[in-house]
């Protein structure tokens, strides 16, 4: 018998583990759709004048054998010192038990935001643990679930406390002992503001003069001081206090509430979280019940569900970029929510007492280390510190430097005479002994006594984190238990498809997580010298590469930490090419009615004003109005926004005229890459005519949700604006910085270079594809059933498809919320809920789910559409039917059973797994009640009986 050899690629990572239909399944869903070919329904989607005329060429793609294997190979590239730079990033030890079952657990990285709370329980907990933790930490009475990074959240107080001061000063005080980011960040955020930053001592602070004011804490130098003084002088001039504050020094120090400040910020890395060169970290915002509406971010908040049980949600959730749009004053949409759970779940580790014990085993370590310079006659400041100072060495700086590293430490240059060195929680005495040796000192570590030299008057009095949760029995297996319980209510990537429109939730796989975790990616502090960075430096500007050749654009800022900072800092480098052309007054920005609402909350914050243009019946962008609103304001037009393919999920086809229009008058364009998963390959944003987009890595990809955060929104530009992208006191550049860290989030850009790197150019382009073609099956079999609201000039849809759910709420009195709810039931997170459309439903399959997946949530879709049917005639009661009741919890199955419809009907309706149903822990959560009866942080245990009751 002849043997036939196997032509199956098992290797094949694109096909056989990224996109999810196989070959056979494709040819089954094409039919449904009714083409031919899937490059038949490509051309019927993708308008041939937008198609890009080359095939991307980024070389052999990988195996995931090949691709760790030269991973490994750059990573070895970075050298990892213990670097004792400080300037707000520190060495610290994730519990392995956070690491393995947090960090590295796909249950809680591929989590999306908790805007469903029903199926979010278990995050929503641990970022509550979170802001209960910050909000004793700095005694501030609310706390929100995190920011991007301390850099931002300084420059986000500082725009908040512009909205909340009594005074009508338009200058902000910075104190000089601020790290550089911050100050950095917050001007280049105050000058298209029109704010005045001044920078100075905090003994040379004018209360009068200032609408606010920022004090670092501990300074960054090492100083501690008390700001009571100062703070009461602001408030007696009507202005408001800020405070950035190192959250394990203040389980030692007094904290900001004590002395009066309005708001505190700060980053929470030290608690577990690694340097990742630069991030990604939790930064964090607490400040004054009375200011908790003005408080930009995410706030967890207690409410009770339809049975009166506890059930946690995000409070205020109708943020302001959304509510406010062009007169927002915070484009933040976003969060840090993966590292704030490790930061809450290092709390929970370690309680109050060993979050105590660190703190003291850091300061009394950098207690020996100054004794020890102080002796070897070194002058050394400050006199009282926390875990850092300042050593006078003259000359001999470059020397001590350049000997420091020979020990295998990185320590900071300060003016032209000084040495900082900044002492962490991995602090051991070989770290003290090496520091001395640079120094020239031999002496050993542990031999002489030496006690807290904490600043009179600043030690803590009172206590923090009484909560029973910061109280647990922390033996590993209860710890790892917690987790698993948290993670169990949680509906993540891991038990369902999540058909996100504009969210893009694929996969996140596992060889593209592994290399995160290394310590030559994850333990480099941002300011190490360039030659300790060397692997970092190849994957940027790999991945810089890559990303010019799929966009079209000739150079990227990876910068910005989210997409909506990425908006931001886009719409910063239009700003700067303008004023450098002398075009200082061009002011005015054209965005659509349809777009998301950070677009023109961030056309707000660079100073612009945002001209609205109408939408015509079809979705698409109406040329008209748009082009008589360009001619109209053709002197101050700065830029258009637009995104494509648009927000309604359809390839535009007179977006080369929008782009022709808007530079005919002078303006830049701007085209929003929340939709990149349609076009990588088949389409360039820059060919079209835009001048910057950013990226969502977060979405088109790979780098994981993490249940809200983190994300990556680089920006990608044309040749004449590369001179005006984000800079940063580090590394240089004309203009200032829009995140702390040079290169934004580094640690997860791993993550996407090993995507492309194992993808391929014809395994992206194959991955848009399919990623297509799930969208147009969906939209195939629901047909009929529901309308799809906009189609392209053939009938097809792009990406994604919005399902027109508004007519059932006059046929059957059912709401979108009610249909999203019943999908719980199936065992689905509801596709993006009234966006662009109020009442609608936007679906976003991504490439990744197989068709077994598509059928499933089709069925349920289909399901729901006929219980709404039986309400319609008359067979269902239009009050009491699963549909209102969604979603059905266990203890709805126990409980007595009075109602029209059977248990089985209510709790395992078409989609549900049987043997693996998931079981939502709360039913349908009251979000009225939360609203009116505002709780964000950890109740005591007797408040929840009563909500129960």
């Amino acid at each position: 018998m002849t043997y036939t050899p196997t032509d199956y690629q098992p290797y094949d990572f694109a096909n056989r583990r990224h996109i999810g239909p196989s070959p056979a399944e494709m040819e089954e869903m094409l039919a449904t759709v009714g083409v031919d070919s899937l490059d038949a329904l490509i051309a019927e989607t993708v308008p041939e004048g937008i198609r890009q005329a080359a095939a991307l060429d980024l070389g052999a793609p990988k195996s995931e054998r090949e691709l760790l294997w030269h991973m490994r190979a750059v990573a070895e590239k970075n050298k990892v010192l213990t670097s004792l730079i400080g300037q707000g990033y520190y060495g610290t030890i994730t519990p392995p038990a956070i690491q393995r079952n947090i960090l590295e657990n796909p249950a809680w990285y591929t989590a999306y935001t908790p805007y469903q709370p029903e199926i979010s329980q278990g995050r929503l907990e641990a970022l509550l643990n979170f802001q209960t933790m910050i909000s004793d930490l700095t005694g501030l009475e609310i706390a929100n679930a995190s920011l991007l990074d301390e850099a931002t959240a300084c420059a986000e107080a500082m725009t908040m406390a512009r909205r909340i001061s009594k005074s009508k000063a338009g200058a902000f005080f910075v104190d000089e002992n601020c790290h550089p980011q911050n100050i950095a960040v917050v001007q280049t955020r105050a000058r298209p503001l029109g704010i005045e930053v001044i920078v100075a001592a905090p003994e040379a602070l004018e209360p009068g003069a200032v609408f606010g004011a920022l004090f670092q804490y501990p300074g960054t130098y090492g100083h501690v001081r008390d700001f009571t003084v100062p703070i009461a002088a602001l408030h007696e001039a009507g202005a408001v206090a800020i405070v950035a504050a190192d959250p394990m020094a203040l389980t030692l120090l007094k904290e900001p509430g004590a002395m009066g400040a309005d708001i505190a910020v700060g980053s929470a890395q030290r608690f577990g979280v690694p340097m990742g060169y630069g991030g990604p970290h939790a930064a964090y915002m607490a400040t004054k019940q009375a200011h908790a509406r003005a408080m930009p971010g995410r706030l967890v908040g207690v409410s009770v569900d339809s049975l009166g049980n506890r059930a946690y949600r995000l409070a205020l959730q109708t943020r302001e970029q959304h509510i406010r749009r062009e007169k927002a004053t915070s484009n933040v949409c976003t969060a840090q929510a993966l590292l704030a759970v490790m930061a809450s779940m290092y709390a929970v580790f370690h309680g109050p007492d060993g979050l105590r014990a660190i703190a003291q085993r850091i300061h009394l370590k950098t207690a020996e280390l100054a004794e020890g310079l102080r002796a070897a006659g070194f002058a050394v400041e400050p006199e009282c510190f926390f875990d850092t100072i300042t050593v006078e060495v003259g000359l001999f700086q470059r020397g001590v430097l350049q000997a420091a590293v020979r020990e295998g430490l990185n320590l900071r240059r300060v003016g032209t005479t000084k040495v900082g060195i900044s002492l962490d929680e991995a602090t051991r005495p070989a770290t003290l002994e090496a520091v001395w040796r640079a120094f020239g000192v031999s002496r050993e570590a542990g031999g002489a006594e030496v006690g807290y030299v904490l600043p009179e008057g600043l030690i803590r009095e009172s206590g923090y984190m009484d909560h029973p949760i910061f109280h647990m029995n922390r033996a590993e297996t209860e710890m790892m238990r917690y987790m698993r319980r948290l993670a169990d209510r949680d509906l993540a990537l891991d038990r369902a498809m999540i058909p996100l429109g504009s969210c893009t939730m694929k996969l996140n796989a596992a060889a593209e997580m592994m290399p995160i975790s290394w310590p030559e990616f994850a333990d480099l502090h941002p300011f190490v010298p360039a030659d300790q960075a060397e692997g970092y430096a190849e994957l940027i500007h790999d991945l810089s590469e890559t990303l010019c050749q799929i966009t079209g654009y000739a150079g990227f800022s990876l910068q910005p930490n989210s997409g909506a900072q990425g908006e931001y800092a886009g719409l910063l480098t239009i700003d700067a090419w303008h004023r450098s052309r002398g075009d200082s007054t061009r002011k005015t920005c054209l965005i659509p009615v349809s777009a998301h609402g950070t677009n023109p909350a961030s056309a707000q914050m660079v100073g612009w004003k945002v001209v609205p243009v109408k939408t015509a019946a079809n979705g698409d962008i109406d040329v008209e109005d748009f082009r008589a609103k360009a001619e109209k304001h053709a002197g101050t037009l700065a830029a258009c926004m637009i995104t494509y393919p648009s927000t309604h999920g359809v390839f535009e086809e007179t977006v080369r005229e929008i782009c022709e229009i808007t530079h005919a008058q002078g303006g830049q364009v701007y085209i929003d890459g929340a939709n990149m998963n349609a076009m990588v390959g088949l389409s360039r944003p820059g060919d079209l005519g835009g001048d910057v987009s950013h990226l969502n890595l977060h979405k088109t990809f790979c780098i994981p949700h993490g249940g809200g955060g983190p994300g990556m929104g680089p920006i990608g530009v044309k040749a004449h604006l590369l001179p005006f992208l984000p800079g940063h006191p580090q590394t240089g550049g004309q203009e200032g910085p829009v995140s702390g860290a040079p290169y934004g989030s580094p640690s997860i850009l791993p993550i996407s270079w090993a995507y492309c790197l194992m993808m391929g150019g014809e395994g992206l382009t194959q991955a848009t594809r399919v990623a297509i073609l799930n969208a147009n099956y969906i939209a195939a079999r629901l047909s009929g059933a529901y309308e799809v609201l906009y189609r392209g000039g053939r009938g097809r849809v792009a990406h994604e498809c919005i399902i027109d759910t508004r007519p059932f709420a006059d046929s059957a009195g059912v709401t979108v919320d009610d249909i999203a709810k019943r999908l719980i039931d199936c065992g689905f997170h509801a596709p993006t809920m009234s966006f662009p459309v109020a009442g609608t439903l936007m679906v976003e399959p991504t490439e990744s789910e197989t068709k077994a997946e598509l059928d499933r949530f089709c069925d349920a879709m289909l399901a729901i559409r006929e219980e709404i049917r039986a309400i319609e005639e008359g067979r269902m009661d239009a009050e009491n039917n699963p549909l209102k009741h969604a979603p059905h919890t266990m203890e709805d199955l126990v409980r007595d059973w009075d109602r029209p419809y059977s248990r089985e009907q209510g709790c395992f309706p078409p989609g549900a797994f049987r043997v693996d149903k998931y079981w939502p822990p709360v039913n349908r959560v009251d979000n009225v009640w939360g609203d009116r009866n505002l709780i964000c942080s950890c109740p005591p245990m007797e408040a929840y009986a009563e909500a129960a009751e």
